[in-house]
């Protein structure tokens, strides 16, 4: 920067007395005032170069900084943001498989269930038909005592009727006669 300063200045120098020279040569009245207007142009020019050669590279360097830090942000949020988006296609492409297992998986559990009711179903037939043939034991049990009961009466009937029909009131008397002995 101070290269550049010297420079400058070296220039504005050769300037003014360049133009001083001609204004001489010309010979005119209002060649010092002419001077001293280029001399007044080249402290102008020289005292802006200083400012500028001051303050611009601080200037510079701060906005190529804060352009260094945007620009590494940026980078940082691209790297995020391809991240995220390989993300999503490594979901996307696993989506299927998942969906796939999920269907298959729902399939099992659906056959599972279904031998499990099968099973329950076929335990509660078989306990309806143990319990149908305990009845039906039981039924014919009571049945056949019903059975016995009724030829029982049957048969008291029918002895009573034979009796009946063969005893006379002659027999009658016999046989209450010989019932009084026999209890006393």
């Amino acid at each position: 920067m101070k290269r550049t300063f010297r420079l400058v200045t070296l220039v504005v120098f050769l300037a003014v007395l360049a133009f001083g020279q001609e204004e001489k040569k010309e010979g005119g009245e209002g060649g010092g005032i002419l001077i001293w207007k280029w001399a007044n142009f080249g402290l102008l020019a020289v005292a802006l170069v200083y400012v500028i050669g001051k303050k611009a590279p601080m200037f510079f360097a701060a906005r190529s900084e804060q352009i260094g830090k945007d620009m590494a942000e940026a980078a940082e949020e691209r790297r995020k943001a391809d991240e995220r988006a390989a993300a999503v296609d490594r979901r996307l492409t696993n989506l299927e498989a998942e969906i796939a297992a999920l269907r298959a998986e729902s399939k099992q559990q659906a056959e599972a269930e279904t031998r499990r009711l099968t099973e329950h179903t076929a335990a509660e037939i078989a306990k309806i038909q143990a319990h149908a043939e305990q009845e039906i034991v039981s039924a014919g049990k009571a049945a056949r005592l019903e059975l016995k009961r009724h030829a029982a009466e049957l048969a008291i009937g029918l002895a009573e009727q034979k009796i009946r029909a063969r005893l006379t009131p002659e027999g009658q008397d016999g046989l209450v006669r010989s019932f009084v002995r026999d209890i006393k």
